[in-house]
């Protein structure tokens, strides 16, 4: 079984210094104890690409490697109850266990952020891992100041728990985790197929299997969702989500903010490429399990493949439901222009 994040050990001290030309900077130093090998946990903060199915607060990132050895990284994670989104500059010692970062473009009301990631091995095995954070506000307002700290300490607390249970997993995490897609052939252009999906607030009356969903924007291109979704025996189960739109990638990922209850963390994405004389749309689905709600929704007895099984199945009938019907969508358009 998972660890409860509750039960994560993290030490907390703040303070405040003054930075160059006089600036208020507020650093921040966060700690977790981590039964798991050093490497192991350097190797989870290392894949940028993992992160959504590890830290809960991140719903999307991507890692663009520069010249120097540096990487550009774009994150958009939550905040409060907004998702936020940066871009970040960080450099990886491999052998020194240390991973230093720097907002390049921050979010409002953030004017500046950095920090570092240590992990260091603890005497009689183990890991100490350390999460280091300075930022200043912008025009140094106090109320941000306090907003930008609050965020900072919750989801470093968060990150530090949920890098913990996953660590501690070990290789069990592999028979928890599975990742899979679907794929439709359309006769359409893409820009009318990631209408069909972009445009969500439509899907119950357009998708069977969706009886009631709420869209709404945070800004453009970073959407909200809450969803009822009727299952194949008719009980509705309710998702909320946020979305992520690259329209002119026609590319749309999501993370699921309360899943099913068999499910710790679901993320997905749509994507729509160039295909013959039309278009292939994919469906992808990365999941992880979750062990105590495993054995609440399929009884005490329920092996893992059965629920693997399972979750395969039903999200994968949603999506090529959605997917098939996004097909007829773009082939009507395309005929009728």
């Amino acid at each position: 079984m998972a660890p409860n994040a509750t039960t994560a050990t993290t030490a907390t001290t703040t303070r405040t210094t003054p930075a160059a030309g006089g600036d208020a900077a507020h650093r921040t130093e966060h700690t977790v104890t981590v039964d798991a090998a050093p490497a192991a946990v350097f190797a989870l903060i290392a894949d940028v690409s993992g992160w959504p199915q590890v830290f809960g607060p991140t719903v999307h990132a991507e890692a663009e490697e520069e010249p120097d050895g540096r990487q550009t990284l774009r994150i958009w994670a939550l905040a409060g109850d907004r998702v936020r989104h940066w871009t970040s500059r960080r450099i990886l010692d491999a052998s020194a266990r240390t991973v230093s970062f720097r907002q390049v473009v921050s979010a409002h009301p953030v004017a500046a952020m950095g920090g570092e990631w240590r992990v260091e091995p603890v005497d009689g095995g183990g890991s100490r891992v350390v999460l280091l954070h300075d930022y200043r506000a912008v025009d140094d307002d106090p109320a941000a100041v306090e907003l930008i700290g609050e965020a900072v300490d919750r989801n470093s607390r968060a990150e530090l728990a949920a890098l913990r249970n996953a660590a501690e997993l070990g290789a069990a995490r592999d028979e928890l985790a599975l990742t899979f897609e679907d794929s439709v052939d359309i006769a359409g252009r893409a820009e009318d197929v990631y209408a069909f999906l972009d445009r969500a607030d439509r899907w119950p009356e357009r998708l069977p299997h969706v009886a009631r969903l709420e869209l709404t924007e945070d800004e453009p291109g970073i959407q909200r969702m809450d969803m009822d979704t009727r299952s194949p025996d008719g009980s509705v189960h309710n998702t909320t989500s946020a979305r992520v739109c690259f329209p002119g990638r026609h590319v749309l990922v999501y993370k699921q903010l309360r899943v099913p209850v068999a499910m710790s963390v679901h993320t997905g994405r749509w994507e729509i490429v160039p295909h013959g004389d039309g278009v292939r749309a994919t469906s992808r689905h990365s999941v992880v399990l979750d062990p105590e709600g495993v054995r609440h929704a399929l009884g005490q007895q329920a092996t893992y493949a059965e629920a693997r099984a399972l979750v395969r199945r039903a999200l994968g009938t949603n999506s090529t439901t959605t997917l098939r019907h996004a097909k007829e969508f773009a082939e009507a358009v395309r005929a009728r222009t």
